[in-house]
């Protein structure tokens, strides 16, 4: 009778302290997490996987194909689709968003809440593109493109973070 009582209380102290050491390793990833983004964005060396564009006017549009934007050292690589109405642009339609350029005014701050805002320039013989993008802890990211031949467009996607093993 005694041992079942021991194993009782055994398995009782088990069931209570399993959840404990979840919530503490939940926590501990969600901060894990957190320090990878911020490093990820500092490094100036990243990649967003876009899968929603939402452009200034009619619905947002989810992407079945694999968009986004990358940013190394001093270049943007930008592969985004547009939706929107054109004012000024070149016979057929243009590039878009999809082109490679210099970044220009650079700049990158973390706000109250831990979130990384980076703003930036990007020219090519199309258009000037001001780019906002703002990567939450979790690492998900939106993006806001202001043009000056076409009407704004926002982004939401996810920041690549490589799997370590």
């Amino acid at each position: 009778m005694r041992t079942k009582k021991q194993i009782f209380m055994l398995l009782l102290a088990l069931l209570v302290g399993i959840p404990t050491l979840s919530a503490q390793s939940k926590k501990e990833k969600k901060e894990q997490k957190k320090e990878a983004v911020k490093k990820l964005i500092e490094s100036e060396n990243y990649k967003i996987d876009v899968n929603t564009a939402m452009p200034m006017r009619g619905r947002s549009v989810p992407l079945t194909s694999s968009y986004s934007l990358e940013i190394r050292n001093d270049s943007v690589i930008s592969y985004l689709p547009y939706y929107g109405r054109a004012y000024s642009i070149p016979y057929g339609g243009g590039d878009g968003l999809n082109f490679k350029a210099v970044l220009k005014e650079y700049s990158m701050e973390m706000d109250k809440k831990g979130n990384a805002v980076i703003e930036f320039i990007a020219r090519n013989p199309e258009d000037r593109y001001e780019y906002r993008v703002k990567v939450f802890p979790n690492g998900s990211a939106s993006i806001d493109v202001n043009m000056q031949n076409r009407q704004s467009i926002s982004f939401q996607g996810e920041l690549y973070i490589k799997e370590e093993k």
